[in-house]
């Protein structure tokens, strides 16, 4: 099984540094959690992590990206290395050479033009980086704001999978976006 190599620079653009996720971002998650009671649904999960839980998840990231299977990025703003929201790569299915990607960012980082540019750094670097050949962001109809984030990053949109994903106990539909190597040229 392939791997997936740690960023060895951040991945910077004039809005916007994403870097590999560190143990120092756990502060700024959890007040995230906290500021958006829903984030947790939104990233299925049953409840908000703790910072133990976290700091579990941070312990094994190494591991989890030498066996290809999870990356996490850290979304900060230029000139600042505070956690805005996080990239993460999950769901790597390397039979098919595609994983997918999300994106989070906290309550007072959103509608600042700091999605896109970050979803669109994340998949590049995968796409040449890594034997990924698809990239792709599945979310719920109504999540438009994902939705508009990942179409300004070059994703196409591809349809609506009817009852794909469980939200809160209860199936719902997902709307899937992809970016491909020859997305990259356009």
């Amino acid at each position: 099984m392939p791997r997936i190599p740690a960023p060895t620079d951040p991945l910077i653009d004039e809005r916007v540094i994403v870097r590999l996720s560190a143990e120092r971002d756990i502060p700024e998650i959890l007040i995230a959690y906290q500021d958006d009671p829903q984030l947790h649904v939104r990233l299925g999960e049953q409840r908000p992590p703790s910072g133990a839980e976290l700091g579990r998840r941070e312990e094994r990231a190494a591991t989890e990206r030498a066996a290809g299977s999870r990356l996490t990025l850290t979304i900060a703003e230029p000139g600042s290395d505070v956690c805005r929201g996080q990239v993460y790569v999950r769901e790597v299915d390397w039979d098919n050479d595609r994983a997918e990607v999300g994106i989070w960012l906290a309550p007072q980082a959103r509608g600042r033009g700091m999605a896109a540019p970050a979803l669109r750094m994340a998949a590049q670097w995968l796409l040449v980086n890594t034997e990924l050949e698809r990239v792709q962001v599945t979310a719920t109809p109504d999540n438009e704001p994902m939705i508009r984030a990942a179409r300004a990053a070059g994703f196409a949109e591809e349809g609506v999978l009817r009852g794909y994903v469980r939200v809160g106990g209860r199936r719902a539909d997902a709307t899937v976006l992809s970016l491909l190597p020859d997305d990259l040229e356009a």
